[in-house]
C-alpha cells in the first residue's frame, strides 16, 4: 500500500463483498436475520475494544498500533455486514444516511440545543 487514497465506491465494494460470497457458496447463509445477527456481533466486537476505557484512554485509542488495528478490523467488519445487508434489502444506504441526517437536522435544529424531541 503506498498511503494513496482512492475514493471508495460503495456499489464496488458491495459487488467485491457479494463475489466473495458467492466464490465460498455463502449465499444461502448470507440472510437478512442472519446479517443482522452478524452486525450485532461485530458491533459489540467494536464495544469490546472500549468497554473499560475512560473517557480520555477512548479518545487516544488510535496512538496505540494493536488497539488501532482491531479497531480498524472491527469497524471493516460492521460496514461489511452492513453493506451486504443494504444490497439484499435494496437499501441504498448512503441515500439512507443523507435523508436520515435531513430528519434529524429538522428534528433538532441547532438554535435550539438539547431541545426535546416533538
Amino acid at each position: 500500500m503506498t498511503g494513496e487514497t482512492t475514493p471508495l465506491d460503495v456499489p464496488e465494494l458491495q459487488r467485491r463483498l457479494a463475489a466473495f460470497a458467492a466464490a465460498r457458496d455463502w449465499q444461502p447463509f448470507h440472510t437478512p436475520k442472519n446479517l443482522v445477527a452478524a452486525l450485532s456481533v461485530e458491533a459489540s466486537e467494536l464495544v469490546e475494544i472500549f468497554q473499560w476505557l475512560t473517557p480520555e484512554e477512548s479518545a487516544r485509542v488510535m496512538s496505540d498500533p494493536d488497539t488501532a488495528h482491531r479497531v480498524r478490523d472491527e469497524v471493516a467488519d460492521v460496514l461489511a455486514y452492513l453493506l451486504q445487508l443494504c444490497e439484499i434489502l435494496g437499501v441504498d444506504p448512503l441515500a439512507a444516511l443523507a435523508a436520515k441526517i435531513e430528519r434529524n437536522e429538522k428534528r433538532f435544529p441547532a438554535e435550539r440545543p438539547g431541545a426535546e424531541a416533538e
